[in-house]
């Protein structure tokens, strides 16, 4: 595990001691066959289920009784990236519920890029609460889960009464899209995102037994500062091979898992994230300018990217709050990159549980 620590000193109590203890180690060590067999000594078996939201299926993992907690993940990535913090929101008292995604895993991956907007990604999420009888839950997200599972926070405050972020912090829709706002900057030559808008994106990403433990390694702090990933320059780009097959911080059977999953999907799925983004902006002038009003929560790492790409200076609590005005605290963990629930999951898990404790109950 890479160090974790933040700029600001950290005086953990001993009851965050403890959870941190009792986390340390497990979450992701166990391969994705298994899982469905949980160890009778086990307090806390993991459960799969495939459950019907909308009419389509989603793959789900659950963990846990209690208030619910719903996970989403980004690209490329599966409901398994979550298992560190799932093992800890259950031993909290807490029902972890983590879904592949729209487009990934075993859940419904529509080929048309107009299927990935936000509003049907809320939708999804709205789904599984109600497939599973859940009235309403804190969500957690990483990377593209984080941004949709901030517009489902906009659209169904009913649903959802909290936010924990990694990796992205929330941004109102403007008056310009984020395309046209790239291009203005004149960034179309330069920003991975319109790499990933080009034909031949599924192609270069497709032999994920190698494409996966290159974004792995270079989007993390693993590399030395002026080698990892710059979402600003082509040549720094996340698909260079990697030095490593499994990066010193990330469970190979996690790994594993995720090379496999996308030998057997392809990408299309997520990257119709990205072809989507256009779609969302046409279909979402009724929230322009909105504001977070529920409890959050906001985490990155020092070494992210893309959290940088959002923030070249570090923000303030009062900055953060010109549009989250619910925004409980913001955490930078030095050392820690872009996959911040791998790199730092010890970290993540103690404040994830303090923050949810500060919330309380539904």
């Amino acid at each position: 595990m890479m160090d974790d620590t933040t700029r600001a000193v950290w005086h953990p109590s001993r009851r965050e001691l403890l959870k941190a203890s009792a986390v340390l180690g497990l979450g992701l060590s166990m391969p994705s066959a298994l899982a469905a067999v949980p160890d009778p000594a086990d307090r806390f078996p993991v459960r799969q289920a495939e459950v019907q939201a909308n009419g389509a299926g989603f793959h789900v993992i659950e963990q846990g009784r209690g208030p619910a907690v719903l996970f989403c993940h980004g690209f490329p990535d599966t409901a398994e990236t979550w298992r560190s913090q799932m093992r800890a929101v259950a031993e909290a008292g807490y029902r972890a519920v983590a879904l592949d995604m729209r487009g990934y895993g075993g859940s419904y991956a529509p080929a048309e890029a107009n299927l990935y907007s936000s509003l049907h990604i809320a939708g999804d999420l709205v789904g599984v609460l109600d497939a599973l009888g859940i009235q309403s839950a804190v969500l957690v997200g990483h990377d593209w889960g984080a941004d949709h599972a901030w517009r489902a926070m906009l659209m169904r405050p009913d649903r959802f009464r909290a936010m924990v972020s990694l990796s992205i912090p929330y941004l109102p829709r403007g008056e310009i899209s984020h395309w046209d706002s790239l291009r203005r900057q004149g960034m179309e030559g330069r920003s991975y995102y319109f790499d990933m808008l080009k034909q031949d994106a599924e192609a270069r990403f497709a032999p994920a037994r190698t494409t996966i433990p290159s974004v792995l390694y270079w989007l993390s702090a693993s590399p030395p500062p002026e080698t990892r990933w710059d979402p600003s320059d082509p040549a720094r780009h996340m698909l260079r091979p990697s030095p490593v097959a499994v990066p010193d911080w990330a469970d190979p059977d996690y790994v594993r898992h995720t090379i496999r999953t996308f030998e057997r999907t392809g990408f299309r799925g997520g990257l119709n994230y990205y072809r989507a983004l256009q779609t969302t902006f046409d279909l979402t002038p009724a929230f322009k300018g909105a504001v977070i009003r529920q409890p959050a929560l906001y985490i990155y790492g020092a070494a992210d990217g893309l959290s940088g790409m959002f923030h070249p200076t570090p923000p303030t609590t009062e900055e953060l709050r010109r549009v989250m005005p619910g925004l409980v605290d913001h955490i930078e963990l030095e050392n820690t990159g872009h996959w911040i629930q791998h790199e730092a999951a010890s970290r993540v898990n103690v404040e994830l549980i303090k923050f949810l404790e500060t919330i309380g109950s539904p």
